[in-house]
């Protein structure tokens, strides 16, 4: 990287906004988060406010700008990372949002899916997208505004409304209204978008009733997103890199080559592997999704999606109130180590169905196996594990496909847990990674906008950037291994009726 300059990295999540400035060896120089508001209008239904957003989205790199001690004089570059497939329709005259975006967590088009399945349609839509047909992403979503909202299909085919995922509508608003954009790895999750031709699909726009008039640009994930207004900073900072949130995390822990495979461990829990050039269609159900798209060249990877990882400990606390921080929870599952470990309990966390590579959207959680001798230590131990049992089951699922990894790279929010972090080695039996830098996803996001600004020269240099900062190899024998996941497909079986 050459030249002066400064990356300032927005970061908007499930649970929270984020803004980071990274210096020019991709070091974190500061760092402000504001919680988002969970909205939960019915069973499986989950909304944010999108005005609540942006309002934090502002506050967040004013705020990081202040903790580093620099103006915006000093930012070369904007990065965009945020939550995939979430949906935001606005007015395009207004800018303001016509419903509360419906988050990618949300089940309400559960039923419209099932009709698309039964119409056979599904074989289709996946030879085009790579994605199994379920309400996690966008199209049904947008469909379901259109129809709810009085007014929106009719304004939507007049050309009156906007379609963004979060990145194209903080773009929306960063620029003052003047671009409606996203990047390929976004478009990718929308179920409209085809991956082998890179383009909007007229049959998907049909089957899905989606009025192409909705839709954003679609640019390469380094590229010219245009500026920021100049009444926000002062200046008009240049946005030049944007990718969702599990493939800036890629990018950030430098899996560019072939084989290499991160996995994000925030709300949800997302392995990612980079498959190079080759779009591999899962016969296990994981998706085929792009990695990134630079200089017009896409890569692709495969992926499974976990719903619910770190949204289980917060239900621990907020929920049940078995703690009062997620640290917490580490202490809870080690004081059993040596004993009986989670004692036979087993919590599915299918909070909102089940991702992969199950995509059953009817599952609901449960804890199995009480006895009076649980405690709360067992069920908080039992929600740790949980998340180990489930990425077990991507990777089984990826080995199915003829694709596996010696390590994985890990990052997000709870990979600071030593304790998890042993026991997802264990259940894998394969090593765990932990990079010095775990906020990967921030990372990624100012990585690219770094090559999009030229401030480096592309990929290899940013991948020389990462560095290790601890190791996990599996120490748990085979026969305990596999009794304990055995037991958890028992418990799976039993959530899914």
């Amino acid at each position: 990287m050459s030249g002066p300059g400064h990356i300032l990295a927005i970061d908007q999540g499930t649970t929270s906004t984020r803004a980071m400035v990274f210096d020019r060896a991709g070091h974190a120089l500061a760092e402000a988060r504001r919680e988002l508001l969970q909205i939960y209008p019915g069973d499986g239904w989950v909304e944010h406010d999108a005005e609540e957003i942006w309002q934090s989205t502002r506050a967040v790199c004013d705020e990081a700008l202040l903790r580093a001690g620099i103006g915006a004089a000093a930012i070369a570059a904007i990065g965009i990372t945020n939550q995939r497939e979430t949906v935001v329709v606005w007015d395009r005259a207004t800018g303001r949002p016509i419903h509360n975006a419906i988050v990618w967590q949300d089940r309400r088009t559960a039923g419209v899916c099932r009709e698309l399945r039964a119409a056979g349609l599904e074989d289709e839509i996946t030879a085009k997208t790579g994605l199994v047909v379920d309400p996690y992403f966008s199209a049904t979503k947008i469909a379901w505004l259109l129809d709810n909202v009085a007014g929106a299909r009719t304004d939507a085919e007049a050309g009156r409304l906007a379609f963004g995922t979060i990145d194209c509508f903080l773009l929306w608003r960063l620029t003052g209204g003047r671009v409606h954009a996203t990047d390929a790895t976004n478009a990718a999750r929308t179920q409209l978008f085809d991956i082998h031709a890179q383009a909007w699909a007229p049959t998907l726009l049909e089957i899905h009733r989606v009025p192409e008039a909705l839709l954003p640009e679609v640019k390469d994930s380094a590229d010219t997103f245009g500026a920021t207004d100049k009444a926000l900073f002062g200046r008009p900072i240049p946005i030049t890199g944007i990718g969702g949130d599990q493939q800036a995390a890629l990018v950030g822990q430098s899996c560019i080559r072939p084989g290499m495979v991160k996995s994000t461990y925030g709300t949800g829990c997302f392995t990612v592997l980079n498959t190079g050039d080759q779009a591999v269609r899962s016969s296990n159900k994981l998706l085929t999704t792009v990695a990134y798209r630079l200089g017009g060249k896409t890569t692709y990877a495969l992926e499974g999606s976990i719903f619910v990882a770190g949204a289980a400990v917060q239900w621990l606390r907020d929920g049940l109130g078995l703690i009062k921080q997620s640290p917490e929870s580490e202490a809870m599952a080690r004081a059993l180590d040596g004993k009986d470990g989670a004692g036979g309990v087993y919590l599915v966390p299918a909070f909102t169905g089940l991702g992969a590579p199950h995509w059953d959207a009817d599952a609901r959680g449960a804890i199995l196996g009480l006895t009076r001798d649980s405690s709360a230590g067992h069920i908080v131990r039992a929600a740790l594990e949980s998340v180990c049992y489930q990425t077990r089951e991507l990777f089984d699922a990826k080995a199915a496909d003829g694709v596996s990894a010696e390590t994985v790279r890990v990052d997000g929010g709870m990979v600071g847990n030593d304790w998890l972090m042993q026991f997802l080695a264990d259940m894998l039996a394969t090593t765990v990674e932990r990079p010095a830098m775990t906020e990967s996803t921030a990372q990624g996001a100012a990585f690219l906008a770094g090559i999009g600004a030229g401030l480096y020269s592309g990929l290899d240099e940013v991948a020389a950037l990462w560095s290790c900062e601890r190791r996990f190899t599996p120490e748990m024998p085979a026969p305990e291994r596999e009794r304990l996941f055995q037991g958890w497909l028992k418990a799976v079986a039993r959530v899914r009726g």
